[in-house]
């Protein structure tokens, strides 16, 4: 039998990952291991592998085979747009991606004007802003604390997750637009759908009986 590989996005994601395949019978306790430096961590009784990577890396270790099964947020999945099955939604990571900006700008949303956006994810601003509103808007690719940028003048509004919306608010932003719910999907590559059909069924039907 060979293995399975499991590729889970680094954070609290992954430990919530494990505590919910740990109650399916599936345990990897050394990854749980602060200090190890290892990469690759084995199951041998079950034939289970898993290793963790940034977010964002989960779609493509997916894709292409080097893992069998991911979890990652819905968030990474729209703007990585790989070619994966998305088979369950695990209902934990949950928050929401917005178009948020000063009150102000709400009027930019609706009057057709040219909008700046600032955003840690341009393809799921592009695809929001010319695919669903049919506005024109150019978008500013960041890495760091998007809501910066309408505060110094870079952009009108911004595109990013929301959980609570304190940032916000701390900033004098609000919630202009929600464009979709959030949160962990578990992922698998297409091939393996179809080779180990059975065991990768199996394991997705034990986790949807938890969530």
């Amino acid at each position: 039998m060979k293995y399975l590989t499991f590729a889970l996005a680094k954070g609290r994601l992954a430990f919530d990952t494990l505590d919910l395949l740990e109650k399916c019978g599936i345990t990897c306790e050394e990854i749980r291991d602060k200090k190890t430096r290892k990469l690759l961590f084995v199951n041998e009784e079950l034939k289970l592998k898993f290793f963790l990577s940034k977010a964002a890396d989960v779609p493509t270790y997916v894709e292409l085979g080097a893992a069998d099964i991911g979890v990652v947020g819905k968030d990474t999945i729209l703007e990585e747009g790989r070619n994966i099955y998305e088979v369950l939604d695990l209902n934990i990571g949950k928050c929401r991606m917005c178009v948020a900006g000063p009150i102000e700008a709400k009027k930019k949303l609706y009057d057709g004007s040219l909008i700046r956006i600032a955003s840690k994810y341009p393809h799921i601003a592009t695809d929001y802003f010319y695919n669903k509103k049919h506005q024109t808007a150019q978008i500013v690719k960041l890495n760091g604390s998007v809501e910066l940028a309408p505060i110094v003048g870079l952009s009108d509004v911004i595109v990013d997750i929301v959980e609570t919306g304190t940032t916000l608010k701390e900033n004098g932003l609000e919630v202009l637009e929600e464009i979709c719910p959030l949160s962990a999907r578990v992922v698998v590559n297409e091939v393996s759908m179809k080779m180990e059909s059975e065991r990768i069924r199996r394991i997705v039907k034990d986790l949807s009986k938890l969530v």
